[in-house]
């Protein structure tokens, strides 16, 4: 069974950073493509990142262009999330995934974290 593990969320100022880490136990991250995804009070699920399995681009949801970078540490088997200038409209819980293909639109993935809150706020 794949396990994800996210970790990293917390209370941040506007304008501050963030970085979100994902952490799989049970396999390996680096066979498997990985998203990152939130889902605010009262809103849907939406993508926010991707990473591909072997290389190849990353995807960015329009929001989070310029702002965030995903990354991975095949060493320490863990994928991250880098998050800077944060907006209050970034308040989500955030969830990585994990899948044979990056799809920041597709809502069916093999496995989902837990989730680890990102609250910005003054």
């Amino acid at each position: 069974q794949l396990q994800l593990v996210e970790s990293g969320g917390g209370l941040v100022q506007p304008g501050g950073s963030l970085r979100l880490s994902c952490a799989a136990s049970g396999f390996t991250l680096n066979t498997y493509a990985i998203g990152w995804f939130r889902q605010a009070p009262g809103k849907e699920r939406e993508g926010v990142s991707c990473i591909n399995n072997g290389g190849g681009r990353n995807y960015y949801a329009d929001s989070a262009k310029g702002r965030f970078t995903i990354s991975r540490d095949n060493a320490k088997n863990a994928v991250y999330l880098q998050m800077n200038s944060l907006k209050p409209e970034d308040t989500a819980i955030y969830y990585c995934a994990a899948d044979v293909f990056c799809s920041l639109t597709r809502r069916s993935w093999r496995s989902w974290g837990q989730g680890t809150q990102v609250t910005v706020s003054s």
